[in-house]
Order: C-alpha cells, then structure tokens, then sequence
C-alpha cells in the first residue's frame, strides 16, 4: 500500500508513483503491527447501484521542452482568379486617319511626279548626241582564244549598225578623258572606267572585251586615227591590246571592225586581226618591231584611213599596209584589251583632210 504524504490518501495499485489527487509523489505505507485487542468491522455492504466516483487524472506540471517539427508547412493554396473589369481606351478620332491617308497620298504623287521627271530628263539627254552619249556603247566578247572564231553578245545602241555618216564630219577633233564620254561600268566580260584623266579597261581571264566610241564625231572614215596606249603595270595580255577602226554593229549586232593590237613584252610585237559579224580573223600576224616599247611605256598607235587603204604606224614608224577587204568604209574608233591586265588610253586624235 502507498499513501500521499499530502492528502494521505491510500493507494493499493503498486504501479502507481505519484497521487491522483495532486501529484505528489507516494510514500509506501508501513501499516502499524495489528492491535489485538481491537474489534475487526466488517464494511457496511456497498449499494452497487451507485456510480463509481469519477477520478480526475491530472498530468506532471514539470514543463516540457517542445518539439519543433523541420517540416515546412503547405503552402497556401493557390488565389483563384477572377476576370475584372478593364478599362477601355477611348476611341480614336476616325479624323486622325483621313488626314494621315491624304498625307500618303500627296506623298506618293509627288514621288510620282520626280520619277516622271527624271525619265523624261534622260530621254532627252539620250537623244541629244552632240552634248555626249553616255550610254555604254560595248561589245563584250567570251571567246576564249581572239585568233579564233566567235559570236560574241554585244550592247550598242542602234545607230552603231549604220557606216555612212549623213551630215559633215569634224576636220579635226580629239579627247583627252578628262572628262566622261565613253561607255564605263562592269561588264559580262570586264570592267571599263575613268582614271586620272585616262581611260582604263581589264578583261576578264581567257576573254577580250571592245569598247566603241560613244558618237560618230570618232568616225575613222578617210581620217588618221591616234591615241596612247599603256600597260598600267606592265604586264603584256596574252591577245595583245590596241586601237580600232572602222568599228560598227552588224545587222545582228555583232562586232565589225579592224583591231590594231601591240604586244610590249621583252621582245614586242603587233597584229592586225579583222572582225565580220561576230568572228574574228588575223589578216597580219603577230610580227616582232623594235618600234614598239616594252613594260609599261607608252606607245603612240596610229592608223591611216584612206578609201580602202588602212596604214598601221607605232611612235611615227610605219609597220604594214592592208586593204580593207570588208569595204566598211565606215565606222567610230574604239578600244580592245584581253585578260586580266589592266590598259590605259590617253589623248585620242582623229584628223581629216578638208572637204
């Protein structure tokens, strides 16, 4: 048996420690050696149907430490969303819109208006040969070897294709490329431009490009044609370079004309070749002259025109006579170089004798 030192209270369960009444902790009972001369009682008989008394467990009042849990809590569920209602922008004044398409308009008319002009501005310059034809009188040739025939495309203009000049042709008139005449740009088969007062052209590899004179105030006709011609860099074009005469288109518009070509190397030479319809023909074969300079000087060519007689001459010294088999007569002075090899042409002079 156990007693509560406090309420002295009894306790016969030998499991419990402490009192059920107010915690405090047991003391076992030592029960007192029994009196014998003391009258035993026997307990009045319990009324069983009475409730038993309701104890009331009360836990230790010893603080204890809490446990905190390394578990993070649930996040919040997530906020429903719930349409709301949007501002709406005022309306634009359909008057903005008006004025900005009239604006448009006006803008492209007179777009418009500055084209209309600038094409009318350029027929009229085109039509207008004694103020320069600017056009880009060329006749470009693919033919991979000039001593061969070819058919070569060509871009004149249309009044190359006519050999007799109507009209009186100047006594004497020359150019000296200060200023833009002859046809420039990058061509099919080379490249054609003006440079410090000279005029330059390059072939491209393995092809020769011609140029024609942009007007018939160059025609050779019964006339002596000269200019200077130089390799730039010294370099000699396998198919020689040169000066023209007689040049003009054929009905197909195909290249027609003789084509006086030099060779400046170590040991120079020259050539005639001829020029019908596209297809080219020697008519003087490469021929070795110490008349002719080498590298990168300047040789002055020269051709005498008279009826069906040309004569060919380099720095004053003739060279060879041919006739003009073709009877073109007729035709511009023009240009011719081959390969990659850049040639320049200065001071050009056509002089006639008095009509």
């Amino acid at each position: 048996m156990k007693r509560c030192p406090t309420c002295n209270r009894t306790y016969t369960d030998a499991s419990l420690n402490f009192c059920l009444e107010d915690g405090t902790p047991l003391a076992q009972d030592v029960p007192p050696p029994p009196d014998p001369n003391v009258t035993m009682r026997y307990p009045s008989a319990r009324n069983t149907a009475e409730p038993p008394a309701t104890e009331i467990y009360r836990p230790d009042t010893n603080p204890v430490t809490p446990h905190v849990s390394t578990i993070p809590p649930p996040p919040p569920p997530p906020q429903q969303w719930s349409p709301m209602q949007q501002p709406v922008p005022p309306r634009k004044s359909n008057a903005l819109w008006w004025v900005l398409g009239a604006l448009g308009v006006v803008a492209v008319m007179g777009i418009g208006l500055v084209v209309v002009l600038i094409a009318l501005s350029n027929m009229g310059g085109n039509t207008n040969n004694s103020n320069g034809n600017r056009v880009a009188n060329a006749n470009l040739n693919a033919n991979t070897s000039p001593n061969t025939n070819a058919s070569p495309s060509a871009t004149t203009s249309s009044n190359m294709n006519a050999r007799d000049v109507t009209g009186t042709l100047p006594t004497n008139m020359s150019d000296d490329f200060s200023q833009t005449k002859w046809g420039v740009g990058k061509f099919q088969f080379g490249d054609i431009w003006y440079a410090d007062d000279e005029y330059h052209m390059k072939s491209k590899e393995r092809t020769f490009i011609v140029m024609y004179a942009p007007s018939n105030d160059y025609s050779s006709k019964d006339a002596t044609v000269k200019v200077d011609a130089r390799s730039v860099d010294g370099t000699v074009p396998s198919h020689g370079f040169g000066l023209m005469v007689h040049c003009a288109q054929s009905k197909t518009k195909q290249l027609e004309d003789y084509a006086f070509l030099i060779y400046p190397d170590a040991e120079p030479e020259f050539e005639v070749v001829l020029h019908k319809d596209g297809n080219q023909k020697t008519v003087v074969s490469r021929t070795k002259s110490n008349a002719i300079k080498s590298g990168s000087a300047t040789n002055k060519l020269e051709v005498r025109v008279q009826g069906n007689s040309l004569e060919f001459y380099v720095n004053g010294e003739f060279l060879t006579t041919v006739s003009d088999s073709e009877n073109y007569k007729g035709g511009r002075a023009g240009f011719y170089t081959s390969d990659v090899v850049e040639v320049a042409f200065d001071d050009l002079e056509i002089s006639r004798p008095k009509s």
